[in-house]
């Protein structure tokens, strides 16, 4: 399990390491959001927020470098 990226981390990542992350995040919340939609118990239950939310800031600071 990941720890929370911070906009530090983010900032001092490549663009395409960048891309390789939210590609990674996405993937991991589609994987928990499919096991919730099943009735499946959570590891984690707040992971699902929490990896929302770090997709949004790595979104809000590609959109500030101009990278999408």
């Amino acid at each position: 399990m990941m720890a929370r990226l911070r906009a530090d981390d983010i900032r001092a990542m490549k663009p395409d390491e960048r891309a390789k992350k939210l590609k990674e995040l996405r993937e991991e919340y589609i994987r928990e959001m499919g096991m919730a939609a099943m009735g499946g118990a959570p590891v984690n239950p707040g992971r699902i927020r929490t990896v929302r939310r770090d997709i949004a800031r790595l979104l809000t600071i590609m959109h500030e470098e101009g990278e999408i």
